[in-house]
């Protein structure tokens, strides 16, 4: 499969599924929860309270894997693992950007000081399920 394509399926994959998980490492072990996840150029961001687990296991070790886009219609549905570095950002343009009343159960509103942004910077992205019984890896 040829960069172009990959990119392609990727993206689709992306835009088309929002919900994935977010694993995360806490004391030397893997720890995966659900996420909704908003790309932009393949960087995703994800929304998130301050006082998560999560947001002190990335203190600890920024290293995440996510698992997006499998839609349990077929055992041969694509997905994406990516693998990069988290980072918790309190960019007020970035929350803005992502504030939605989806999160209101969660927050006050996008001035709540709980609420926070990860930033997950990608490292590798590996196109699983496609034709082939191997990754198809995306250049980055």
């Amino acid at each position: 499969m040829q960069q172009s394509e990959i990119k392609k399926v990727a993206e689709q994959i992306l835009s088309k599924n929002k919900i994935g998980t977010l694993s995360t490492v806490r004391k030397d072990k893997p720890y995966s929860r659900y996420m909704t996840f908003f790309n932009e150029n393949f960087t995703l961001y994800s929304a998130t309270d301050k006082r998560t687990h999560k947001v002190e296991d990335l203190k600890t070790n920024n290293n995440v894997h996510i698992l997006i886009g499998y839609n349990l219609e077929g055992l041969t549905d694509s997905y994406l693992e990516i693998e990069g570095k988290a980072e918790v950002t309190d960019s007020t343009e970035l929350k803005h950007k992502l504030w939605n009343d989806d999160l209101k159960p969660w927050f006050d509103g996008v001035d709540d000081p709980s609420y926070t942004v990860l930033k997950i910077n990608p490292e590798e992205i590996r196109l699983m399920n496609t034709n082939s019984n191997e990754a198809q890896l995306l250049e980055l």
